[in-house]
């Protein structure tokens, strides 16, 4: 099967799964070249989202647009998605418990498209990644996650609301075809993240 065989196959599973949460929104699966070097992924959709059923489209999503243009590129050349699937409510934050039951099927998409590099866009789809990330210290830094590049930003929403988180979205955005080329990202990989410490099933009961 192809990988836009294999995407749709994945949505049409995801659209018929009852057990996931946030079903009174629409199915925001994603959208993109599936043959793309890099993938972006956000948090959960919002209510422009969830209207038109694509990721990205509303304020924060042009300023997205308008960052992949200056770079010479175009929409249609990347992936964009969401870790969680649905809106939640009001536009809340996505509980850790939906972040949960969506994580699988981030991963199966990851996996379908195998990106070079992935740009998670603010801190909840960084740390899908980098458990121990912060975003305000670790954005604009590339981390080799799984034999992948994995580079956070802030979220567009994020950048619109400070000149000055603006200002460093639209910095480090810039740094993505050089890590892309792989020129210049010796520079910019910091020290490994640490993983958080495994803790056996019966320490858990103490």
């Amino acid at each position: 099967m192809t990988k836009l065989e294999l995407l749709k196959q994945l949505e049409a599973e995801i659209a018929k799964d009852v057990s996931l949460p946030l079903r009174q929104s629409n199915l925001v699966f994603g959208e993109g070249n599936p043959d793309c070097a890099v993938m972006f992924i956000g948090e959960a959709p919002g209510f422009h989202e969830d209207q038109l059923r694509r990721p990205f489209v509303g304020r924060g999503g042009q300023l997205l647009n308008e960052a992949i243009v200056s770079l010479g590129w175009k929409r249609e050349d990347v992936y964009i998605t969401n870790i969680v699937k649905r809106r939640p409510p009001e536009n809340r934050d996505p509980l850790p418990e939906e972040i949960e039951v969506y994580k699988p099927y981030l991963t199966r998409q990851v996996e379908i498209i195998d990106p070079k590099v992935i740009v998670p866009l603010g801190r909840f789809a960084m740390n899908y990644f980098l458990p121990e990330a912060k975003i305000s210290r670790d954005q604009g830094h590339a981390f080799r996650v799984n034999g992948r590049l994995v580079v956070p930003l802030f979220h567009p929403a994020a950048a619109l609301r400070s000149t000055q988180v603006l200002e460093q979205f639209k910095e480090s955005f810039l740094k993505l075809p050089a890590i892309v080329a792989g020129g210049g990202a010796s520079e910019l990989v910091p020290s490994v993240v640490p993983e958080k410490p495994k803790i056996p099933p019966q320490a858990k009961l103490f």
